[in-house]
């Protein structure tokens, strides 16, 4: 079965080595800290699988800092143990359970194609092409109850861009064991979007229930 697989491509063994030799040369007694004592991360950091999104960068954050867990359009489904496959609410319920988080940040970005495909399939249905894709990207159907339909599709994928992160955050409060911590004050979320052309980082103002810039 393995038989049609490819040995690793040259830029990541090169890449690699360079690692190797440079990052973590310099930093091996760190590294070798981390392998011994296991992960405690404070925070928690759900993320789109966008190539361009760079969650430990923007925050400068270093190895063993930051649980992430990315998938298309940064969703968090809801709430939903039916014994089927659930890899976002897995890696939630470890998250809360295991390493027992402080802080758990959905991280949106603009001009995310997730989005975009969500919004072509609430608009012209589903995409035969898509196998899963579709019933994953239904996640962000409520949010289109809070979107103004009556401006151009680019203004309608920003607001959508940050509707679907109340959306997660209203699911992520669904788990039972996610609010009771919330309640409880041991875990706080956080709504945050990032615009990569500018750099620009808003958040969720809990009190205006509106995007605003940090």
């Amino acid at each position: 079965m393995f038989k049609q697989l490819s040995p690793p491509p040259e830029f990541l063994v090169s890449r690699y080595k360079k690692w190797q030799s440079s990052t973590y040369l310099n930093n091996a007694n760190e590294f070798k800290k981390l392998a011994s004592l296991g992960q405690n991360p404070s925070s928690m950091v759900i993320s789109c699988c966008d190539s361009r999104v760079h969650a430990t960068s923007i925050f400068g954050a270093d190895a063993g800092e930051f649980f992430i867990h990315r998938n298309i359009a940064n969703l968090v489904p809801p709430y939903s143990p039916d014994g089927e496959n659930h890899a976002t609410s897995a890696a939630i319920e470890y998250a809360t359970k295991d390493l027992k988080i402080h802080h758990l940040i959905v991280l949106g970005h603009r001009d995310c194609g997730g989005i975009k495909s969500g919004h072509s399939l609430h608009s012209s249905g589903l995409n035969p092409d898509y196998e899963f894709l579709n019933k994953w990207l239904s996640i962000l159907f409520p949010a289109f109850n809070n979107i103004v339909k009556d401006v151009p599709e680019k203004k309608q994928l920003e607001q959508l861009e940050e509707e679907s992160i109340k959306i997660s955050i209203n699911n992520l409060l669904s788990f039972p064991y996610i609010k009771k911590r919330v309640e409880d004050k041991k875990l706080s979320i956080h709504g945050l979007i990032h615009d990569i052309g500018s750099g620009e980082l808003k958040f969720l103002n809990p009190l205006t229930e509106e995007f605003e810039h940090l």
